[in-house]
């Protein structure tokens, strides 16, 4: 079954490889969904029933999460297969065929929905991703998105991201250190916080430090931080720090994150800044209406 999945991920450019956390989320989704058992099929659709099914977009957008998708009817039945007319990150019209497949007629009915579940949500991602990508256009600075993920989705969600055109920002709280106010609040200031990291950090991870005003981006700047999370800056004093960090050897890498709204996005951009963080990339966006049609056996 995993060589299966494995062999059918490699078939999809850009599709994110299930591991085994990945694959034991799609057997919680459907256990949850299927419980005892799904009578409804059972008793209305013969055990030797082949049916040819067509998932088609009901409205625009860029499509992420076909391998996961695909693996759910697998774990069902193996004998479920698949022709992809879309990959991931390739944009969607609405009416366009994304893939067909084929099989027992009981493992599809009993795994659309959970399927679906799966392909919406990422494909979602992947549209609201690509949206303010498309706003950034002609600029230098990179969309990334946060932790704010739904729990046990993390690594779909990140891979929807990228499938949109976005960046991953770190993984988790073990890939890179991000000092936020509690942390300084703990250690006794920014200067205080910065010094214990770089005392104890023997795994050479990268380092941010949020600030949420120019003093405090001025003593970041004073103790020579190499990033900066600029937090809740309006457009003016935004402007302005990137000035002053312009001016520091060697410049550090800037990050703007807070209330980064789609119709804002550009003009944040256009400040210089390198990154750009948005929460409601994985938090908020609206899953992208995909539906299965079958065809009568």
């Amino acid at each position: 079954m995993k060589e299966q999945i494995a062999e059918l991920t490699q078939r999809l450019p850009g599709s994110v490889p299930l591991d085994d956390a990945g694959l034991h989320l799609i057997d919680l989704a459907l256990e949850e969904d299927r419980g005892e058992g799904d009578w409804t099929t059972r008793w209305t659709v013969p055990a030797r029933t082949r049916v040819h099914g067509t998932i088609v977009a009901k409205a625009d957008g860029v499509i992420a999460g076909l391998g996961v998708m695909a693996a759910v009817f697998l774990r069902l039945d193996p004998r479920v297969d698949y022709d992809f007319m879309k990959s991931d990150g390739e944009r969607v019209s609405a009416g366009d065929v994304v893939c067909t497949l084929r099989g027992p007629g009981r493992a599809v009915l009993t795994g659309e929905r959970v399927a679906l579940n799966f392909l919406q949500r990422l494909s979602g991602i992947a549209t609201a991703t690509r949206l303010y990508v498309d706003a950034l256009e002609g600029t230098k600075t990179r969309i990334l998105d946060t932790r704010k993920t739904t729990p046990g989705w993390r690594a779909l969600e990140k891979a929807a991201v990228r499938s949109g055109g976005g960046d991953n920002h770190r993984a988790g709280l073990y890939d890179m250190v991000l000092i936020k106010d509690n942390h300084k609040a703990i250690a006794g200031g920014l200067r205080e916080a910065l010094e214990l990291v770089q005392d104890q950090n023997t795994k050479r991870l990268p380092v941010t430090i949020e600030v949420h005003s120019l003093a405090e981006l001025d003593a970041a700047l004073e103790i020579g931080a190499t990033r900066l999370l600029l937090d809740n800056f309006d457009l003016p004093t935004l402007q302005k720090a990137v000035r002053r960090a312009k001016k520091a050897k060697p410049r550090p890498t800037l990050e703007a994150s807070g209330n980064m709204t789609l119709d804002r996005v550009r003009a944040v951009a256009e400040t210089g800044v390198d990154f750009i963080s948005v929460g409601a990339l994985t938090h908020s966006s609206p899953a992208l209406d995909l539906s299965l049609q079958i065809q009568k056996p």
